[in-house]
């Protein structure tokens, strides 16, 4: 067990950490505007859209180009990955391209196989993130990751950060029948790594992170300011809310 300083607070007897992906580990919009960016280019490409309606998918998609940011209200980097792709399916069906779920599909698979070649473009780590890794596992303290995207994909991105010998769980959307804010993902974490809940914390940059924190009963949900939830809204939710991971602190 491990005590876990954020500012004055500490929250005591911690022998898990679940940690949301995006947002909270690596940067949010280098990730998700470079997938959603390339999902749009090969729709477009195999649809022969020109290019306002390339920036329209984008946004529909929840990416604002404009401000280099992450839409609060998503779907991306907040709900699952088939929510994302009606998101597209719906915006070809507003300018008159019905029947479009296959060639959403294919793009979506052929963006997955792309970003395979780009990691190092996609993927950049949020501060602390080694340092705060490193001293969990010296401490004996689990390490788990609840994303909304796969969960292969999550393995992929935490291979690459050469993190993946550190964490003891990773669940994507697709290991659980309800996404967050449902508590499923919380659920099949504690369960599987037998840990109890009134030893556990969520770490996420999200309401439905907090949210599902609060559903599935954990000791505490410690919300991260990365810019898609305001310091103010993460509040209302939970009392300990920090800037990034780095201002966690870990004591015995």
């Amino acid at each position: 067990m491990v005590n876990l300083g954020l500012g004055k607070d500490v929250i005591k007897d911690i022998g898990l950490v679940i940690f949301d992906r995006d947002g909270t580990l690596i940067d949010l919009y280098a990730y998700w505007s470079w997938m959603i960016g390339k999902r749009s280019e090969i729709i477009c490409r195999d649809l022969d859209l020109g290019g306002v309606h390339l920036k329209k998918l984008i946004l529909a998609m929840g990416i604002d180009e404009d401000n280099k940011r992450i839409m609060p209200d998503g779907p991306v980097g907040l709900k699952k990955r088939e929510i994302v792709m009606r998101a597209a399916v719906d915006y070809l069906f507003s300018i008159g391209y019905p029947e479009t779920a296959d060639i959403c599909f294919n793009a979506f698979r052929q963006t997955d196989i792309l970003s395979s070649d780009n990691l190092d473009r996609i993927i950049k780590p949020i501060n602390g993130v080694y340092e705060l890794f490193l001293k969990l596992t010296n401490n004996k303290c689990r390490v788990a990751i609840a994303t909304t995207d796969k969960t292969e994909r999550a393995k992929i991105a935490m291979d690459f950060l050469g993190l993946a010998k550190s964490i003891d769980f990773i669940v994507g959307e697709d290991r659980v029948n309800n996404c967050k804010p449902a508590p499923d993902m919380v659920n099949l974490i504690l369960y599987s790594l037998r840990v109890d809940k009134s030893n556990a914390v969520i770490v996420g940059d999200a309401v439905t992170d907090m949210e599902m924190g609060i559903r599935s009963g954990l000791k505490a949900s410690i919300g991260v300011c990365s810019g898609l939830t305001h310091e103010d809204r993460l509040s209302e939710l939970t009392r300990y809310v920090i800037r990034d991971i780095s201002e966690i602190k870990i004591f015995n």
